[in-house]
């Protein structure tokens, strides 16, 4: 019997997958020969997951990969009705992104508090300015995506002395449901966007909800581009409505030179980084290989999509 065929749509640097020598076939795909290859893959490795070639190809004649896995958490650039509607198993890299990307928020958060880019802006100039800043124990923040990040974004804040509600889908135990989202947001100094891709969720950050925050209040979106209208982000930031905002993800990526996103006041733009920290790609492939491993062996996969939410459902999430 062949060898399990795994056929990665690569990107530099290629994943480090030795350990399945002699175990598994393996083969490179890229976006133009994904759609031909595709057919006779048992598994398919999305390690370019900022790529849109799985949503293009799946479509196509003949068979497809029993389990895809997507070295990110979302999976929101390969999912299409045809994948949907599949017998396919997708999978996702929770557990890989979570503190790293909550360290960076707890940074921000620090930076915006203490008026640390003021501060830098300052010595560039060679201007001595003593200022106050604000304590940032006591404050109040409202996170969105009560996912695994989102639960790590608000235990890290809280060691600091923040306190945190946090909104999930739906209200469970202590978690407020999206209908809570607006009185917390309204009373927040920080909304920290941490939520998935879905229906529900495009554009859910727009100029009525950016009226609805207090003008000292701060806005950070670690989740995804599309989740923000940024034009009314930065129509809210140039008239005052709301303090501050940073952006690490954004609707086109990467964000190009002429946009105005760059010269927005008071807004922090980060290049989609606050996951990536040393050494995350071999995680990544070291996650896969562990998973790989259980797969071969028949036993469950962790970290499932519900296909029809968009993402890996919590394990207190009711049915």
């Amino acid at each position: 019997m062949p060898q399990p065929l795994i056929l990665v749509l690569d990107a530099a640097p290629a994943p480090r997958l030795g350990r399945l020598t002699g175990r598994a076939r393996i083969r490179y795909a890229d976006g133009r020969s994904l759609v031909r290859q595709l057919p006779d893959a048992d598994v398919l490795l999305v390690w370019d997951f900022t790529s849109d070639a799985v949503r293009e190809a799946w479509p196509g004649a003949g068979p497809r990969p029993r389990w895809v896995h997507t070295a990110s958490a979302g999976v929101d650039r390969l999912l299409c009705p045809e994948l949907a509607a599949s017998p396919t198993v997708v999978t996702n890299a929770r557990g890989v992104f979570e503190l790293p990307i909550a360290e960076y928020v707890a940074g921000l958060v620090l930076a915006f508090a203490k008026d640390l880019p003021r501060t830098l802006e300052l010595q560039r100039a060679r201007q001595w300015r003593h200022r106050e800043t604000r304590r940032l124990a006591g404050s109040r923040a409202v996170v969105v995506g009560a996912g695994p990040v989102g639960r790590e974004i608000m235990r890290l804040l809280h060691g600091l002395g923040v306190q945190v509600a946090l909104v999930g889908r739906t209200a469970r135990r202590t978690i407020h449901g999206v209908e809570d989202l607006d009185r917390l947001a309204a009373g927040a100094d920080w909304v920290i966007c941490a939520a998935p891709l879905t229906a529900s969720t495009h554009g859910m950050f727009d100029a009525r909800f950016f009226g609805l925050l207090q003008p000292s209040a701060r806005f950070i979106n670690v989740g995804r581009g599309p989740l923000v209208v940024e034009e009314d982000l930065a129509e809210a930031l140039r008239r005052r409505w709301i303090a501050g905002a940073a952006l690490d993800v954004f609707q086109e990526e990467p964000l190009d030179r002429e946009s105005p996103l760059w010269d927005v006041p008071e807004l922090i733009v980060s290049p989609h980084m606050s996951g990536d920290t040393a050494g995350w790609r071999d995680r990544l492939a070291e996650q896969f290989v562990s998973m790989y491993e259980r797969w071969a062996a028949g036993e469950p996969l962790p970290n499932i999509v519900d296909i029809q939410r968009g993402y890996v459902p919590s394990e207190d999430m009711p049915a």
